[in-house]
């Protein structure tokens, strides 16, 4: 399936990525089609669905356990998983997030974020690659993420503060974080 938008909504694309991306995910959440099918939808920047097999169950099991610290650590705001996002280069589905009250409140009744939430968590598949992760995490900052954390597929935990520079050993977000989820 190409652009599931007509002119003159295409042209959003070109002025205002937000309001493209949304017009896209109304669209694609509202298919019943799509809905049906057991994969994991993202978008690109041109409006165009990346379909991904559904993930492994100890991939689910990390974001299930990831959820329960983040809920558990810090129990006011959201936690989110398979939390869509508008960036630059589409509708990416962070696989955990966790968002402050301020901004469920403006984004949690949508179909869509049109801001990262504050920390976004990415959960590593066979399937992803390190150039992957490394263009989600900086479009994650750039749409207002604080951190964003990967888990490895051993449940070692990195955190970053940043767009750029090496992990850090914590995050400052939620410090007493485990580094490491079984």
């Amino acid at each position: 399936m190409s652009t599931v938008l007509d002119y003159p909504a295409t042209e959003l694309a070109d002025t205002d990525y937000h309001a493209f991306n949304l017009a896209v995910w109304e669209r694609l959440v509202g298919d019943a089609a799509l809905a049906a099918l057991d994969f994991r939808i993202e978008t690109d920047r041109h409006g165009q669905m990346i379909m991904s097999p559904p993930p492994a169950p100890s991939h689910g099991n990390k974001q299930s356990r990831l959820a329960r610290y983040l809920g558990n650590l810090i129990p006011s705001g959201e936690v989110i998983s398979e939390c869509p996002v508008s960036t630059r280069e589409g509708v990416k589905a962070v696989d955990v997030a966790w968002c402050s009250a301020e901004l469920w409140e403006r984004y949690g009744g949508g179909v869509c974020f049109l801001e990262c939430p504050e920390i976004c968590v990415e959960v590593w598949s066979p399937s992803n690659t390190r150039g992957e992760l490394a263009e989600k995490k900086a479009l994650y900052f750039e749409e207002g993420a604080k951190e964003v954390w990967f888990c490895e597929k051993d449940g070692v935990m990195r955190f970053f503060h940043g767009p750029e520079g090496e992990a850090a050993e914590r995050s400052v977000l939620v410090p007493e974080f485990p580094t490491r989820i079984g």
